[in-house]
């Protein structure tokens, strides 16, 4: 519809009632007031809202937290769009994970920086002719970063199908350990605490947790004191008997050993439902939802290792919660990014020790 016709029969027909309002009663005046206020309201809706089609909001997650685990992605599975928003009905747009308080941070993170940069890590697999210097150019990351998030150096060759982790932006890729700190990593890795922050979308205090895997844009690699960063967990010996099986059987693994340190746990059949127990006994770290992982628990144990069980349909347990080996801590679900053949599954992985599950 041509709105600027309709707009002039308004000004036209304000202009006669003005003329007319000023010989009718007080009572009569209230009366068209308020109808001439209710068909301006509903002629602006009919104007500037024509054409869009009013949907249900549905929130399934409404308490969630910003989270620093950064899931990798296959490439061929990679989508451009916002960290955190999703089109609905081609006409509203909604924050998946959006934060409770507005900050410059979460502005950040719901507008994206100044060059729409990725958040996510990639999973790149190795095609025929690549080189490290073409992968570098195809990702504009620095050759230095390639080589470091692989442990590779600059006289390793690759070939066709091997798997890289790719990050969004130059810089390294650190795992937490005890008693680290924001400031003595920015320092080592000669890096800003404010970026470390600001990318990884941690609290505004900095707020960090044993097995969380950061990237420090912009990092440089210590030399001679440090050989590499800690890209890759330090390993703590377990036993075969150490974690039991995260599902009930019978289970498949969907998905053999793939970033970060994960086995994919499915049943036959419609695996969502089913229960998610506890690999070992623990304390529940962090619990929340994150774009590409989905609702995820975060257990840390005894001797230092950490368990991550992502695409959870539901959550059972809290942050701060003791659990024992076996506990039932969730469902399984597809939340987050599971689109494909895997369908319902569960993302297991084990930060800080060897995945026993790995074929």
């Amino acid at each position: 519809m041509d709105k600027l016709p309709f707009l002039q029969s308004l000004l036209a027909i304000s202009s006669i009632i003005k003329d007319k309002f000023k010989n009718i009663s007080f009572r009569q005046k209230i009366i068209f007031s308020s109808a001439s206020i209710l068909a301006v309201f509903l002629s602006g809706i009919f104007i500037f809202g024509s054409g869009l089609t009013p949907g249900p909001l549905i929130v399934t997650h409404p308490d969630v937290s910003s989270d620093n685990d950064l899931f990798a992605r296959s490439l061929n599975g990679f989508m451009g769009e916002s960290l955190e928003m999703v089109f609905l009905q081609k006409n509203s747009i909604v924050g998946i994970s959006s934060p409770l308080t507005i900050t410059s941070q979460s502005l950040g993170a719901i507008w994206g920086t100044e060059d729409n940069v990725r958040k996510e890590i990639i999973e790149y697999t190795v095609q025929t002719g690549d080189t490290i210097s073409t992968i570098t150019d195809k990702f504009a990351v620095s050759l230095d970063t390639v080589l470091w998030a692989n442990d590779l150096d600059k006289k390793s060759t690759i070939k066709p199908g091997q798997q890289l982790i790719i990050l969004p932006v130059s810089g390294v890729l650190y795992y937490i350990q005890k008693d680290d700190t924001l400031g003595q990593i920015a320092k080592d890795y000669k890096a800003s605490v404010e970026e470390i922050i600001t990318f990884n979308e941690l609290p505004e205090e900095g707020r960090i947790y044993i097995g969380d895997i950061l990237i420090i844009p912009g990092g440089k690699m210590p030399a001679p004191v440090l050989s590499k960063p800690l890209a890759v967990s330090p390993q703590i010996p377990t036993g075969e008997s150490y974690f039991i099986v995260p599902v009930s059987s019978p289970y498949i693994i969907t998905q053999g050993l793939h970033w970060y340190n994960a086995i994919d746990f499915a049943h036959k059949g419609n695996s969502c439902g089913k229960s998610v127990f506890a690999a070992a006994g623990g304390v529940i770290q962090k619990t929340g939802f994150n774009r590409t992982a989905g609702n995820y628990v975060r257990i840390l144990h005894p001797n230092g290792v950490v368990t991550f069980y992502g695409h959870l349909s539901s959550i059972l347990v809290s942050a701060g919660q003791q659990v024992s080996q076996g506990a039932i801590i969730g469902y399984i679900g597809n939340t987050g990014y599971t689109v494909g053949a895997t369908g319902c599954h569960l993302h297991f992985e084990v930060r800080g020790a060897r995945n026993s599950f790995a074929p």
